[in-house]
């Protein structure tokens, strides 16, 4: 075997494996999410800023496993022999990625302006 296929091998593997750091992450943000809302919905009285919060850090969680997942394409996609159909897919890929990641940032940096906002708001009337 040429160094060339043995150096595809490695980076496959190296791909796979921050596909499955991605695979790890959302899915321990989304157990860490469902254990908080469980927790939530046995309190008596919801709240709302409680909720943000979990929203919050789920999206955080949302967020870095979309950054991993576009670095497995990316890496995956270095190895290939690309096409101009493979290089469009990608591109497609990573556009959504980063409009799905843009977004979700602003929200998360919105919603911690407000949150702070809150805070500071009840620390002054206390």
């Amino acid at each position: 075997m040429a160094l060339e296929e043995y150096f595809k091998e490695i980076v496959g593997v190296i791909a796979l494996g921050i596909e499955a750091a991605a695979v790890a992450v959302v899915t321990f943000g989304a157990l860490q999410a469902f254990v908080r809302v469980v927790a939530l919905t046995l309190h008596a009285e919801p709240d709302l800023r409680v909720g943000r919060d979990v929203w919050l850090r789920f999206a955080v969680w949302i967020a870095l496993s979309l950054e991993f997942a576009l670095a497995a394409d990316l890496i995956r996609t270095a190895i290939a022999i690309p096409t101009w159909a493979g290089i469009g897919q990608l591109a497609a890929i990573a556009a959504i990625r980063t409009a799905l990641n843009y977004f979700l940032e602003r929200d998360i940096e919105a919603l911690r302006e407000k949150s702070e906002n809150v805070e500071r708001s009840q620390a002054r009337t206390t």
